[in-house]
């Protein structure tokens, strides 16, 4: 399906100073907030009693769509399975910005007393899940539902093009699958309508309500994902003796994997080695043939990930030579850096102090956690930034836990401070 307009190309977005039209709509646009934050809310709940797993958002899509076509958006649907795209175009001529909102959850059984908590099951990998928004994807999904909500409603003063990208698929698509920002951007989502720069907001377990927090230049870490399978023979538990033991050689490497953080990098250059999965054998008696692990790596340069790489090998060749065995490694580059771009920082940090107070705007440092906004961001200028969901007096477990829980009083929050971020972006842009 394709737009029905063309857009023609506006010009690069600029660091001027900030027209004096864009501060004037905060009183318009803190009323539409306001007057909107109920439903919207409302909508959040529904999200949130109702979560679909990555590539499997439909049922998120359709509320997203039906949204977005109420408000005379141009809409476009099926992008990577079940991205939806909606184009406002302003009664002002102007630059063009897209604001992205990920839609899918996480296979996490919600431990929360709240009255609209997931109760949904489904089968993942084979097995029964619970599904959960354990990372804050509704509150993402119908924040921007909201921003869209007040663009239209004073779009004839709108100086520009907004585009609203509703993502599927951020957590990963399924094993054998494609999906997410990447297979967006592979099947031109911004082949007819190019954006300036793209915006992104992310909840913050960490942060309470009413504070916002960035990271200037890389905040988010790159995301790479290994596979190892040792192989050895497999023998009686007795017999140890005629066997080459995997499981003694995949000891031995989850431990030596560990010396490439704390003995082949330099101790100020951040990174991550994870060994999360250990899967071998059948039988307590029986010494197995072959043994997996799986893991992640996170780093903030490609150099590291380059030496990363390489010693991991080395790791295991030498491992597995010396215990008799073999090995096979399948490494994949999943997730780069979320970079923000540090002119667009220095362009949007006054509008954050403006709306949200200086003492209210914390530069937070980078964090290993990966964000598939960074392919956005690396075909456009990005700016990614924290929103504080944690309500005063209550405390949330860490995003992706069955405890997490966002405070539905930041919503209206993240609808005014991006709605004031798409404006003042658009109003610079435009003289």
């Amino acid at each position: 399906m394709k737009f029905t307009r063309t857009l023609p190309l506006a010009g690069a977005f600029t660091l001027a100073s900030l027209p004096l039209a864009a501060q004037a709509a905060d009183p318009a646009v803190a009323a539409a907030v306001e007057a909107l934050a109920p439903r919207i809310i409302e909508i959040r709940h529904d999200l949130h009693q109702h979560p679909e797993l990555s590539n499997r958002e439909t049922r998120t899509a359709g509320v997203v769509a039906d949204h977005l076509r109420s408000l005379g958006l141009e809409v476009r649907t099926g992008i990577a399975h079940t991205g939806v795209v909606g184009i406002l175009r302003g009664g002002r001529p102007g630059p063009v910005i897209a604001v992205r909102a990920d839609m899918d959850a996480l296979p996490v059984t919600e431990d929360n007393t709240l009255p609209w908590k997931s109760t949904v099951r489904t089968e993942y990998l084979g097995n029964e899940v619970g599904v959960m928004h354990a990372c804050g994807h509704d509150v993402h999904t119908a924040v921007q539902m909201g921003v869209a909500s007040v663009l239209a409603g004073m779009r004839d003063q709108v100086p520009g093009t907004v585009m609203f990208i509703f993502q599927p698929a951020e957590e990963g698509a399924p094993p054998g699958e494609e999906g997410g920002a990447k297979l967006m951007l592979d099947q031109g989502v911004f082949a007819e309508v190019r954006p300036q720069a793209v915006l992104g907001l992310h909840t913050f377990a960490h942060m309470p309500t009413g504070r916002i927090g960035y990271t200037p230049g890389p905040a988010m870490a790159a995301a790479d994902r290994f596979i190892v399978r040792i192989r050895g023979r497999q023998s009686h538990g007795a017999s140890p003796h005629l066997s080459i033991d995997p499981i003694v050689m995949a000891s031995q490497a989850v431990m030596a994997l560990q010396t490439i953080r704390s003995r082949n990098l330099s101790p100020f250059e951040p990174s991550v080695v994870t060994v999360g999965m250990i899967r071998g054998g059948e039988r307590m008696n029986i010494i197995p043939e072959q043994v997996e692990l799986q893991g992640t790596v996170r780093t903030f340069d490609p150099r590291v990930q380059d030496e990363v790489e390489r010693r991991m090998r080395e790791i295991l060749d030498g491992v597995t030579r010396a215990g008799g065995g073999s090995y096979e490694l399948d490494y994949d580059r999943v997730t780069p850096v979320t970079v923000n771009h540090r002119e667009l920082s220095e362009r949007l940090h006054p509008t954050l102090v403006r709306l949200m107070g200086a003492e209210n705007v914390q530069t937070v440092p980078p964090t290993t956690g990966a964000e598939d906004f960074a392919f956005f961001a690396n075909t456009v200028p990005g700016f990614f930034y924290r929103l504080g969901t944690v309500a005063p007096g209550t405390t949330s477990g860490d995003h992706h836990t069955p405890t997490f829980m966002a405070d539905d009083a930041a919503i209206p929050i993240g609808m005014r401070v991006m709605t004031g971020l798409v404006l003042d972006f658009l109003s610079a842009g435009g003289i």
